[in-house]
């Protein structure tokens, strides 16, 4: 099978506008994407709706892809992106523009969902440890997803789930392994076509997640684990703590 990363990456943004332009320890968070995942998968290319981040990533060497400023989620740039890029691959891995650290196995376990053919999309997990809050897991930034025997999602939720009847809320993270959710999705090339002429649903809209819009259409969501904890860039907070981050990779 050939994989290709489609890594979409606009310009606009309310919390953090130009972000895939900002700098991260003398890099591009765009730039330090693409060299994360550039030489673990067949192939990368950047989507993007502005013409300073596609002469960014030209500048660096990388390949990129305009694309138009009216799509919905950067899953239909990632469509767009494909059928424009020339090449022929099985599957397209959607990676966010705004992940510097994503880690090389994250996306061998992405891979690895593959290798069952009942999958059509495939997504990342990490388990919460009876170390974390309940707090944190109560988040409803951070999405869960409980799956089954297969290692296929069931649901996707902002809220906690499963709920753990007659078991005291301070006891629910050492009595259950409870999934967070990794925003990173991996699609069999004719499943991208299809999902991106998918209306919205009912769950996705009760919940903001356009995953669900997948699993009450029937395509079935392979899981895979990762315990690596990466460090997504939403606001110029989050990246003075990559910088941080950064530093101590470099110890």
């Amino acid at each position: 099978m050939r994989f290709i990363a489609i890594i979409p990456a606009r310009y606009a943004s309310t919390r953090f506008p130009a972000k895939p332009l900002a700098m991260l320890g003398g890099k591009r968070v765009i730039e330090r994407v693409y060299e994360q995942v550039a030489g673990v998968l067949d192939d990368a290319v950047v989507a993007t709706d502005d013409e300073r981040i596609y002469d960014a990533v030209k500048a660096f060497g990388g390949k990129v892809e305009m694309t138009s400023t009216a799509h919905r989620s950067g899953t239909d740039r990632c469509w767009e992106a494909y059928q424009k890029q020339g090449g022929e691959f099985d599957v397209v891995i959607n990676v966010q523009g705004d992940e510097p650290f994503i880690q090389p196995q994250q996306l061998l376990a992405l891979k690895a969902c593959f290798d069952n053919p009942a999958t059509d999309i495939a997504t990342l997990v990490k388990p919460f440890t009876a170390d974390d809050t309940i707090e944190a897991l109560e988040n409803p930034n951070s999405p869960k997803v409980v799956v089954d025997s297969t290692m296929h999602a069931l649901y996707f939720s902002r809220s906690v789930i499963p709920y753990l009847r007659g078991v005291e809320r301070s006891e629910w993270l050492k009595r259950h392994t409870f999934y967070k959710h990794i925003g990173i999705y991996g699609f069999r090339t004719e499943v991208l076509k299809a999902v991106t002429s998918l209306p919205q649903s009912t769950l996705e809209v009760a919940e903001s997640l356009e995953q669900l819009r997948w699993l009450e259409n029937g395509y079935k969501i392979g899981v895979g684990i990762s315990d690596v904890e990466t460090i997504g860039i939403d606001t110029p907070e989050d990246l003075a703590r990559a910088e941080e981050f950064l530093k101590t990779l470099k110890l």
